[in-house]
């Protein structure tokens, strides 16, 4: 939605900002919010929505800033109030869609053949920066002892897919929980993402 100047006139006062803006969970954002006209200092506020959790409107700066934390889609609309008098007033409704850093799906969801555990999974890079990755994926029973099914540690390049990371153990008879953990950082070390994936089913192994 177009910014709207509440008052008309030579020095009417807008709000000149791109939207929707699309950030990563995890990595610092900073957005500054640029006015046309009116008279500084400006005042922002809120009046409806909200920004996603994690970042932080600073009204008098005029900066939506933080770390965003929750993947999602959020809009919500900013006032920025001039000193002129009497005071001007623009509005303008926003969208911030923050997506995840880092997934992983299971290529080949987790099943039992005979007394072994298998399938595969990749692992994505959302972010713009390459990544050290370490993957575990881990057979959990009733009584919570886990059991390795594959591991993988390697660099992952900015905005792609893993190839197929292929597990498979024999954990023994049970019932168990497949899990999937990764853990991967910058070549810096920061920011740090974490994942999981869990099969919502147990799977039953009944023969040695």
């Amino acid at each position: 939605m177009p910014s709207s100047a509440l008052q008309s006139g030579a020095l009417s006062l807008q709000i000149v900002l791109q939207s929707p803006q699309t950030i990563v969970a995890g990595e610092a954002f900073h957005l500054p919010l640029v006015v046309q006209g009116g008279f500084a200092p400006y005042t922002w506020s809120r009046v409806d929505g909200n920004l996603p959790p994690g970042l932080k409107l600073h009204p008098r700066k005029g900066v939506i800033d933080g770390v965003p934390t929750t993947p999602g889609e959020y809009h919500f609309s900013l006032v920025v109030t001039d000193s002129n008098v009497p005071h001007q007033q623009a509005q303008h409704e926003i969208t911030i869609v923050v997506i995840a850093g880092l997934t992983i799906d299971w290529k080949q969801p987790p099943k039992v053949q005979g007394n072994t555990i298998s399938g595969s999974a990749v692992v994505s890079n959302q972010t713009g920066h390459a990544l050290d990755v370490t993957v575990i994926i881990v057979a959990v029973n009733g009584i919570g002892r886990a059991t390795a099914l594959g591991y993988q540690h390697f660099t992952l390049a900015a905005q792609t897919t893993s190839p197929v990371i292929p597990f498979g153990s024999s954990p023994g008879p049970g019932t168990y929980a497949v899990r999937a953990d990764v853990v991967a950082h910058r070549k810096s070390g920061h920011p740090i993402f974490r994942v999981s994936k869990q099969t919502p089913d147990t799977l039953q192994i009944t023969q040695f």
